[in-house]
């Protein structure tokens, strides 16, 4: 019964994708070259988290995720896809492998990281209706 659990997480994911994407090409031209890399990303986490703790719930409810272990499994997902989205966007970009898993050990990555975790848990922080 876990298949409604891992569609409802790979539109987490591809959500949650779509939406870095986008606040990426406001991030990368603007907010970093004029406050730097780091604080860029600490201004994005908390607007990332928000809007993707309100598609949480949403998705959450809209496809009856209503067991902890579903939600478990929407949140694992989600953040499965996102990482590999991730990981392919660098290859296209021209990054490498080895380039992107050493992006993830820079105070920026590593806290993106952590928001990424975060991410991952956020499903498990919404109630089903019935709950």
């Amino acid at each position: 019964m876990l298949g409604p659990a891992i569609r409802a997480g790979l539109r987490y994911g591809a959500e949650a994708f779509a939406l870095g994407f986008a606040l990426a090409l406001i991030r990368i031209p603007l907010l970093v070259p004029a406050i730097g890399e780091l604080a860029a990303v600490l201004c994005e986490i908390p607007v990332m988290l928000a809007a993707m703790l309100l598609r949480a719930r949403a998705i959450v409810g809209r496809n009856k995720i209503d067991t902890i272990k579903q939600r478990m499994v929407m949140g694992l997902t989600g953040f499965a896809l996102l990482m590999v989205c991730e990981w392919g966007l660098a290859l296209v970009l021209g990054q490498g492998s080895q380039a992107w898993l050493a992006s993830l050990a820079t105070l920026p990555g590593a806290i993106g990281l952590a928001g990424q975790s975060i991410f991952a848990m956020l499903p498990l922080m919404v109630r089903y209706p019935r709950d």
